[in-house]
């Protein structure tokens, strides 16, 4: 019975070192084919240029970063919500001929442009507007194109 254990002690740690020969051999092969024609110093320079591309890189982001903040301050100024609304501010003659158009940031700011239409005459407006509100009074037309503008 001893003899038996010892067989298969043997036969398994046989197979256990052709297993290990086997892997041995095949990561060898692996790396001949990775440093095939590479010299150390070669692979010490690839190392390097590829430590000062991440450097580099980094800057990049952090340069990115900045300008994606910056144009991101500038897009809230900027005109996001506009709405134009026609009316006739006079029933008894023409057509929907005059306008107010509102012009609105992410803040609230901008202006309300409007226009009356006369046969005699043509009249233009301009109210600033600061947090939606303009120190103007408006009308019920300039209202509405308001909030109409209104970015969400």
């Amino acid at each position: 019975m001893n003899t038996k254990l010892q067989i298969a002690f043997f036969v398994l740690s046989g197979i256990l070192f052709l297993i290990g020969g086997i892997w041995v051999f095949a990561t060898e092969k692996r790396l001949k084919r990775f440093f095939l024609g590479k010299k150390a110093k070669d692979l010490e320079d690839t190392i390097i240029a590829m430590g000062n591309s991440i450097v580099q890189l980094k800057k990049s982001k952090e340069n990115i970063e900045k300008d994606i903040s910056l144009i991101n301050t500038k897009l809230k100024r900027t005109v996001r919500g506009v709405e134009t609304i026609r009316f006739n501010p006079f029933p008894d003659q023409g057509s929907n001929q005059s306008f107010a158009i509102g012009m609105l940031n992410e803040e609230g700011d901008g202006l309300v442009i409007s226009s009356l239409y006369s046969r005699e005459r043509m009249s233009v407006f301009a109210k600033p507007v600061k947090n939606g509100k303009s120190e103007y009074e408006l009308t019920a037309e300039e209202k509405e194109a308001l909030s109409k503008a209104k970015v969400v």
